[in-house]
């Protein structure tokens, strides 16, 4: 089954840069339906192309659509799901954009028919700011695009969404939804709460305007991912939360070490900053390249 209709549920930074990548890689052979709540948001969406036409009410944005992507805060997805599951085309194919995968399946079983192709999505870009206003046509250019089709998902199904995902530049990878969300926690999640706490921590020392003045690239590297929304970060945690608590426990213990290490002098931490430079660089080399872009 080819998709000739794409409905985006929520024109933020993903849900509009999809509506421009699949505008510009299909063109007028896919037609691309939105729906924003904020009529601002929809105006902005049409006007950028990100989108060929807006429908006021759910039920009108999903209605004949053959894909269906839900491209809001994790928090909202239950109630998508729920308020759209009546209107679906019987051959519809759902699918999300959001950072957690198990819950949002478990959502999709109760919420949506069972007669409905259920096939996660995840890509994993982004910046630590949103909106339809950041929206960029080439933000999904060779990054991984996560893929987690529900049980009953068909392989028809599947296919859809991974050419739909290689048509915006991205890399589609198949995972199951619990080994997804154990590393997203690790190498996305736990950055964010990093990031957050490290700015937290500093601001509430009584000299935090002072320091402030002092920051350069290092804190401004460091604490990017504090500028994220906190809607977001929130829905994240309450969706993950066992996996990243798992590697906040081990982040905290090898901070305990790197603590040690540093009030002994020890000259063993020389060889734990090498260590960690040398992951880096490796991982620069190969995968983080396309962050460079």
């Amino acid at each position: 089954m080819a998709a000739k209709r794409v409905s985006i549920i929520g024109l933020g930074l993903i849900g509009g840069s999809l509506g421009l990548a699949l505008k510009q890689a299909k063109g007028p052979e896919l037609e691309i339906i939105g729906f924003a709540r904020r009529s601002e948001v929809a105006a902005e969406a049409i006007r950028r192309g990100a989108v060929d036409a807006i429908e006021p009410r759910l039920a009108g944005a999903v209605s004949n659509a053959d894909v269906v992507i839900v491209a809001t805060p994790l928090m909202a997805m239950r109630d998508i799901f729920r308020k759209i599951s009546r209107h679906l085309s019987p051959h519809a194919i759902v699918s999300d954009v959001g950072s957690t995968k198990g819950q949002v399946i478990e959502w999709a079983r109760i919420h949506l028919p069972g007669n409905i192709n259920f096939v996660g999505g995840h890509p994993m870009t982004g910046k630590e700011t949103s909106g339809i206003d950041q929206a960029q046509a080439d933000l999904f250019r060779d990054c991984i695009y996560c893929l987690t089709p529900a049980p009953n998902a068909s392989s028809e199904a599947s296919k859809v969404m991974e050419y739909l995902v290689e048509s915006v530049g991205a890399r589609p990878l198949f995972i199951e939804a619990a080994q997804h969300d154990e590393m997203v926690a690790g190498i996305s999640h736990l950055p964010l709460l990093l990031s957050s706490a490290l700015v937290s921590t500093l601001a509430r020392d009584d000299r935090w305007a002072e320091m402030s003045t002092l920051a350069a690239s290092g804190f401004r590297d460091v604490s990017r991912l504090a500028s994220g929304s906190p809607e977001v970060h929130r829905g994240i945690c309450a969706t993950n939360q066992q996996a990243i608590v798992g590697w906040i426990d081990r982040y905290i213990e090898n901070l305990k070490d790197y603590r040690r290490l540093v009030l002994e002098n020890d000259q063993e931490l020389e060889k734990v900053l090498r260590a960690a430079r040398k992951v880096r660089d490796k991982w620069l080399e190969s995968e983080g390249r396309r962050f460079n872009k």
